[in-house]
């Protein structure tokens, strides 16, 4: 039986750790350019965020694509919907990201683009599996590909995402906080907002290899947070550390995330008229942004949690804008991809023709309490865990009424059980996530 190495973002793991090591890498490679190679000639693009094994993985996979007879062009450190951006635009017949997003540096991954800048469908990630299975036969010394450097990636990215701001609007005047995480945006994302016209302030931009995501971005937002307040700015922005996740602080210090960033983009575009159809969101989202799509006749689907689902089913509505709370925002008019950047040049726009500060703009907004909680969990799930604790959670949901909801689902990028609680009651809904989460540990401690 084959196995599947792909999660629901490509394959991730611990550096050294099957599969995420170099001899894997090398195979991943030439199994891509086998089946690449079987519909196109074309290149294949490799871009990578900053961690210190990058360097390693980007050697053994061009090795391997290049033994398969596919091209090879190295982007550099390039945020992950800037490789795709490049790998639509470039005609390359796929593009290849190195990284393990918001984990700390001793994690790494590879994800996945089509010619479209679009995440690999099922049936291209088997292939790439099955391709895994079969001995590496290297091609003919005349047909080895070749590895090239885009030495304009980056510019070429910065000018994409200043195209997708209004061009009758500028931000000069704003004061920006940046936080860029130690990550693959730490070079492209100041200029974006500069070049715009902003004063920018930034954190997050002196990687070293080691330092991606470590008390900063998109999941340590306090830092920003402390430099909105410290610096007297409009807002801070906050991604991770491959630039595809995007959480804001508003002047008064307080986060926004990824459901209030997908509201007020929304809101700025049925305003403008430019809404196409309704918003996707996640069984995470919060129900306070169900009622509020609701009051506004906006139309809202939730599908599951994975950014994936959620361009599946704007594709299937055929509407264009969809998100989660951990802040992938889907901008499909103007991106195929989560693009962190993009998205929060959408909340200013927003922000600049509503003519409203971001807190402002919060206050239309009534959102129900919610507690995550995360679970150490490394056995991996055979079943859903909403299964196999259904009776405790049919008990949490008895208290906290029709209102209310729990969810529990593995991470599809962490090892662990993602434990929500959603009411109206703040502390009760603390509370019966804080018990249900201490139920699960003990029940997967007696697993493992």
């Amino acid at each position: 039986m084959t196995e599947n190495f792909f999660g629901t973002d490509g394959i991730r793991g611990k550096v050294g750790s099957y599969p995420i090591t170099p001899d894997f890498m090398l195979r991943l490679g030439w199994a891509i350019g086998h089946v690449f190679g079987k519909t196109s000639s074309g290149m294949v693009l490799i871009g990578k965020d900053t961690r210190v094994s990058g360097y390693m993985f980007e050697s053994a996979l061009q090795a391997g694509l290049v033994s398969s007879g596919i091209d090879v062009a190295l982007l550099g450190p390039m945020p992950t919907p800037g490789i795709a951006y490049l790998t639509r635009t470039l005609n390359a017949s796929g593009g290849i990201v190195i990284s393990a997003s918001h984990n700390p540096y001793y994690d790494n991954g590879v994800k996945f683009f089509s010619e479209f800048g679009t995440k690999l469908d099922a049936g291209l990630e088997a292939a790439i599996s099955k391709s895994l299975e079969i001995n590496m036969e290297i091609v003919a010394s005349d047909k080895i590909g070749k590895v090239t450097r885009v030495n304009d990636a980056s510019g070429r990215y910065v000018e994409f995402c200043k195209s997708c701001f209004p061009s009758e609007l500028n931000l000069r005047g704003l004061k920006i906080a940046l936080d860029c995480a130690h990550g693959a945006a730490y070079q492209v994302a100041p200029k974006v907002f500069a070049e715009l016209g902003a004063e920018v302030t930034s954190i997050g931009v002196e990687p070293d290899g080691y330092n991606i995501n470590s008390s900063v971005g998109s999941t340590r937002p306090e830092a920003l947070s402390a430099l909105v307040i410290e610096s007297k700015s409009d807002l801070g922005i906050a991604l991770d550390g491959d630039g595809d996740r995007l959480i804001m602080i508003d002047r008064n210090g307080e986060v926004v995330d990824g459901d209030e960033i997908l509201y007020v983009i929304a809101l700025s575009k049925l305003k403008k008229g430019t809404l196409e159809g309704g918003v996707v969101g996640t069984q995470m989202t919060n129900f306070g942004i169900e009622e509020a799509f609701k009051r506004l006749d906006v139309p809202f689907f939730r599908a599951p949690v994975g950014d994936r689902y959620v361009l599946e089913q704007l594709m299937d509505h055929k509407w264009k804008l969809g998100g989660e709370a951990s802040g992938h925002i889907l901008c499909l008019d103007l991106v195929s991809t989560g693009d962190a950047i993009v998205s929060s040049l959408q909340v200013l726009a927003g922000c600049l023709s509503l003519d409203k500060s971001l807190d402002q703009i919060m206050k239309g907004l009534n959102k129900f309490p919610q507690h995550i909680i995360n679970v150490p969990y490394d056995g991996g799930f055979k079943v859903d865990p909403m299964e196999t604790f259904s009776g405790a959670i049919r008990e949490v949901e008895s208290k906290i009424g029709e209102k209310g909801r729990v969810i529990l689902r593995p991470s599809g990028t962490e090892p662990v059980i993602r434990v929500m609680v959603e009411g109206q009651d703040q502390s009760q809904v603390i509370d019966l996530a804080e018990q249900l989460a201490k139920f699960v540990e003990n029940e997967c401690n007696k697993t493992v």
